[in-house]
């Protein structure tokens, strides 16, 4: 694997959402292989589903042993280290919400490298900061953010348009990138901690 700016924002993402994914079994009362299982789920699923839309095949997981590692990595410190804290809640929303800034960014540069226009480049980027999140939820039985009123997809969506706008400034693109990647992190935060919603469609 060549390591390169866009990359290391790959493993952080992917670090970022196996140690989301693993606190969410561990809240389930999972056993070991269960973590595991659901380590590997946020962090490969939206890049999965994404490459196979757009034809990059085999999907870059399959042929990198890095993010395999990265994902154990990241499972085995959760096990090791989850019963030390009392309230796993906000470490699983932190990384989270660290995981779609990361991810949204990496989606956009695919869709990019592909020579996609602005638009898809950004559902793209949703894509890959989201489903992973949203195929997690389903295995645990949760009802996925995307489908809740929750400040999530809207919070990548806004950073993708904000990459868009700053590429055409002189700021580079590894600023452009880490500028959006804090403020995808800080709207999903910020919603969380004064429980900023979406307008419902009923009543």
């Amino acid at each position: 694997m060549e390591f390169n700016f866009l990359s290391t924002i790959d493993l952080l993402g992917t670090f970022a959402f196996a140690v989301s994914g693993a606190f969410a079994a561990i809240e389930k009362k999972l056993d070991p292989f269960g973590v595991i299982i659901l380590a590997f789920i946020p962090s490969i699923g939206g890049g999965s589903i994404r490459d196979i839309l757009i034809g990059d095949l085999p999907v870059a997981w399959l042929s990198n042993n890095i993010t395999i590692a990265v994902i154990l990595l990241a499972a085995v410190s959760v096990l090791l280290f989850a019963s030390r804290l009392k309230k796993m809640e906000p470490v699983l929303t932190v990384f989270d919400a660290l995981g779609l800034g990361l991810f949204t960014l990496v989606g956009i540069e695919k869709g990019l490298l592909w020579g996609y226009p602005p638009g898809i480049c950004i559902s793209l980027g949703v894509m890959t900061g989201c489903f992973g999140g949203v195929i997690r939820d389903v295995v645990l039985n949760n009802v996925p953010y995307l489908f809740r009123k929750e400040i999530y997809a809207s919070a990548a969506i806004l950073g993708g348009i904000l990459y868009f706008l700053l590429k055409n400034t002189t700021l580079s693109i590894e600023l452009i990138n880490i500028f959006c990647i804090l403020v995808i992190f800080s709207i999903r935060m910020l919603a969380l901690r004064y429980r900023w919603k979406l307008p419902a469609t009923y009543r």
